[in-house]
């Protein structure tokens, strides 16, 4: 694995990320390592129907919006 290591002021990374105050005006040490492979090859993803859910499609009155009365007794 390839990474980078260098000495910078924290002033100046203070610019990229957030240090703690007792470390920004010190020389700090950073190394940079990768977060991810971007080498590895990857299966392209597949739709999958969801297992437990078996039920008819919602009727349309579904989405029509609450009536008052329930969207106060929700707080809405």
């Amino acid at each position: 694995m390839e990474y980078v290591r260098q000495t910078v002021n924290g002033a100046e990374l203070n610019n990229f990320i957030t240090l703690p105050p007792m470390l920004r005006n010190r020389k700090v040490q950073v190394i940079v390592l990768p977060a991810e492979d971007n080498d590895i090859e990857t299966k392209p993803k597949t739709k999958r129907r969801l297992g437990f859910v078996d039920c008819p499609p919602l009727p349309e009155s579904f989405f029509e919006p609450l009536p008052e009365e329930d969207l106060q007794a929700w707080g809405l």
